[in-house]
């Protein structure tokens, strides 16, 4: 059973759209990974306030990204949808973010990680749940 759902994930009919939602989502990580150093080396702000703002300004540049290439077939056309697209990335990730700051918590405050290492592994864990809710709900597009 795993290897049909890894072999499924490979070359099944989601594979190009998975590999695409990756491409950016390494973006976006890049650019998160950026903001968040220079709001907390910086700014001066406290890792887990640095990193919310950070997701905040990924989340618009990503929906943006994904809605013109990665979910292209089922594309949110329109003013309206384009705008309820936004909103529905928007409760997806903004679900997301407990899952991603709790982890960056525990990474840093209990495991002595540095603040953009942690980062990182927080986006790759719940970059999974991201993607799931977004392709059923956002772009209902299997």
């Amino acid at each position: 059973m795993n290897r049909t759902f890894l072999r499924h994930l490979l070359y099944g009919p989601i594979a190009r759209q998975l590999r695409r939602y990756v491409v950016v989502g390494a973006l976006a990580t890049a650019l998160q990974l950026a903001l968040l150093w220079t709001f907390v080396e910086f700014g001066g702000l406290h890792y887990l306030l640095a990193a919310t703002v950070a997701i905040e300004c990924t989340i618009v540049f990503q929906y943006v990204l994904n809605n013109a290439w990665t979910f292209r077939a089922s594309q949110n056309i329109g003013r309206l949808d384009f705008f309820v697209g936004l909103a529905k990335t928007n409760v997806v990730r903004g679900s997301a973010i407990p899952i991603q700051l709790g982890i960056l918590y525990l990474l840093v405050d209990w495991y002595g990680l540095l603040y953009l290492v942690a980062n990182l592994l927080a986006i790759l864990v719940s970059g999974l749940y991201r993607y799931v809710l977004d392709a059923r709900w956002t772009w209902a597009s299997w």
